[in-house]
């Protein structure tokens, strides 16, 4: 028998992760854009989700700032990717019980609730950029205390995405 399959293809993680980070570019917020990508233990993508603003509030009345008043900063309104996933996910919860997200960056406190509650059981993420803050340690804190494991993982090769086909 001759092999002659590519060698260069995306692993699941890899895969996954792009997948997320395709999902990012859909964010209006213009400081950090996040995505996420949650799967079932079969490989199959459950639900996809990006950082912006609650259905039905008009993007370009959004508070986008991060400095100011709570009322006109976007940390009072924004809905994380997580968030964005979980509830954009439209079969049973049965499926998301052990499910994995991947996800750009680290949860903050707030999504790791939602994580746990929903049953995701593992937090893939890219950046933990936020390692220090407490948000981070109480999420890191509450995933070790519920069984979510979670790590970070690096993409070795340079993945492009080409929305057009030249062929």
């Amino acid at each position: 028998m001759i092999n002659k399959q590519r060698k260069d293809y995306l692993n699941w993680d890899e895969y996954f992760m792009g997948i997320a980070r395709l999902s990012s570019m859909r964010s209006k917020d213009p400081n950090t854009q996040v995505g996420s990508c949650i799967v079932g233990n079969d490989n199959r993508i459950l639900s996809i989700g990006y950082n912006g603003a609650p259905n039905g509030y008009p993007d370009n009345n959004f508070p986008w700032d991060r400095n100011g008043d709570m009322q006109n900063t976007k940390y009072a309104y924004v809905c994380h990717s997580e968030m964005n996933a979980i509830l954009n996910y439209r079969g049973s919860r049965k499926d998301l019980e052990s499910a994995r997200i991947y996800v750009d960056l680290f949860p903050c406190n707030e999504c790791a609730k939602l994580i746990i509650q929903s049953g995701i059981k593992e937090v893939i993420y890219l950046s933990d950029k936020y390692k220090d803050t407490d948000s981070t340690i109480i999420s890191k804190k509450m995933f070790d205390e519920c069984g979510v494991k979670y790590h970070g993982m690096t993409i070795d090769k340079d993945i492009v995405i080409s929305l057009h086909n030249d062929k």
